[in-house]
């Protein structure tokens, strides 16, 4: 990616107080995250960490729904959407390295309304995906026989606690942990991927029975041209969460520098994986062996044989691919929470940090949450969905915030500038879209239960939260500069 030799930090000028900017002098003080933890290493190491769990397990699914070749084009044509929004990304966060990421993108390009309904999206995403991965995790302990540990209840608390507790030791820490489960995870994708093409198949990529009543099928698209469309929540879990990466800026080193950097080497590890992953699991036994596998790697490896050395250390590294999955998600959950209860959107004490710089609250509350949901359902499949339709929602949202100041405010200082500008964008947010309206394809009860949630926020917003914002939080006065800014224009 195309970098500005002008790394500064664009300052953020402070903009008069609005009539619900009642935050005392030492509001903010008492709402700091730890500046300059995170060099681009780390932040390239959380961008893949966010994802890597996905190429462990889940896309296979989209077998079920596409064939071969339907997940193969839906896979195709969701990381060009990730490749152009993480473009159209990398210039927002360059322009606004706050800890508000899509929030603080959208609001100044769409409003209030806009950035709190891009800031819900991006939370629906990360408060049930960790719910999600944690009931993964235990059915991951089960099968291994680990400790004797069944999945349950205390298996999901124990992930919340341990994991949620290194958080709150501090970020710097954290990234270093998740750094490193995240490079175990992915040298065992490589050398599950070395093992598996030692038995590769062309034959077998395209042995799901085709469906002869669907139009356009074939035994490369078995369930005809809509299946297509249908995998694209599954072709989205190779990638899905490396959007996350600009919720880190504050805590950055050189955000500036170091945010595109981060997004563009994130982006292309997760293509590279995505790539062989998918190649050599569906070569090595069959696209229709491991369609329904809840470790199609191991499948892969193994079918219905017995367990070998390399099956079983794949088996193991599955584990640590979702702890680092589930460990990043967190951060990430965590830092959106805080940039909008800072800023007034949910309840301010939600963002109180503590003497180690850490959203202590808004790491426990959704930590809570999330326990609470993977205890009493089980359901993670259904959780996961969820969680890619609020995903949806932000891609958009994002997408079009790049478009729109890009369009209204030209001369807005780019240290960084996205390739092919608006075009970039709009493929991203066209493709968005299209993956939004998947889910309803996929589960339609996932996606109505989304919708109910935000129905609930926004009247929150609506009726309460819309009159109390907090002026001085830095994406409201960053917004609120450009307000004033075209007002003395049109004067």
């Amino acid at each position: 990616m195309a970098d500005s030799t002008d790394s500064r930090t664009p300052p953020i000028p402070a903009a008069p107080p609005s009539p619900g900017a009642d935050a005392d002098a030492g509001y903010l003080q008492r709402r700091t995250l730890r500046r300059g933890s995170a060099g681009w290493l780390l932040l390239t190491g959380l961008g893949v960490a966010y994802v890597v769990s996905g190429d462990f397990s889940g896309w296979n699914i989209g077998l079920a729904e596409g064939g071969f070749g339907g997940l193969a084009i839906a896979t195709l044509l969701m990381g060009v959407m990730y490749a152009c929004l993480v473009f159209s990304l990398a210039e927002l966060s360059a322009i606004l390295p706050t800890a508000g990421g899509g929030y603080g993108f959208a609001r100044r390009a769409l409003g209030t309304w806009g950035g709190f309904l891009t800031g819900t999206a991006i939370l629906i995403e990360y408060i049930l995906a960790p719910a999600a991965i944690s009931i993964f995790i235990g059915q991951y302990v089960e099968s291994l026989n680990l400790f004797g540990l069944t999945a349950g209840w205390p298996v999901y608390l124990a992930c919340f606690v341990v994991f949620i507790g290194i958080h709150l030791w501090g970020v710097g820490e954290a990234l270093r942990f998740s750094l490193i489960v995240t490079a175990i995870a992915v040298a065992a994708l490589l050398i599950f991927a070395a093992g598996a093409f030692t038995e590769f198949s062309a034959d077998g990529l395209n042995d799901i029975p085709v469906d002869k009543d669907a139009l356009g099928a074939n035994s490369w698209l078995p369930f005809g041209l809509l299946g297509i469309w249908a995998a694209f929540p599954f072709g989205m879990w190779f990638f899905l969460g490396v959007e996350g990466v600009p919720l880190a800026a504050e805590e950055a080193k050189d955000p500036v520098r170091s945010m595109p950097r981060a997004l563009a080497i994130s982006m292309a590890v997760l293509a590279l994986l995505a790539l062989i992953t998918f190649f050599a699991a569906t070569g090595a036994r069959g696209s229709a062996a491991v369609q329904d596998a809840g470790n199609p790697l191991v499948v892969a490896l193994q079918g219905d044989g017995d367990p070998t050395p390399l099956s079983r250390f794949v088996n193991y590294a599955g584990l640590a691919g979702l702890v680092a999955s589930f460990f990043s998600l967190i951060y990430a959950g965590s830092r959106q929470l805080f940039a909008l209860s800072r800023a007034g959107y949910l309840p301010r004490f939600l963002s109180l940090t503590s003497r180690r710089k850490a959203p202590y609250l808004g790491l426990l509350i959704p930590g809570a949450i999330g326990f609470a949901l993977a205890a009493g359902t089980g359901d993670g499949a259904r959780m996961l969905n969820i969680a890619v339709f609020g995903a949806t929602i932000s891609y958009a949202l994002m997408a079009l915030s790049h478009i729109v100041l890009r369009r209204r405010e030209p001369g807005l200082h780019r240290p960084y500038r996205t390739p092919g500008g608006v075009l970039t964008s709009s493929v991203a947010f066209a493709l968005a879209l299209s993956a939004l309206v998947a889910t309803f394809l996929v589960d339609k009860d996932a996606a109505f239960i989304a919708l109910g949630v935000y129905v609930v926020a926004l009247a929150y917003f609506a009726f309460y939260s819309r009159h109390r914002l907090v002026a001085a939080a830095p994406e409201e006065e960053f917004a609120a500069l450009a307000e004033a800014e075209a007002e003395l224009e049109r004067d």
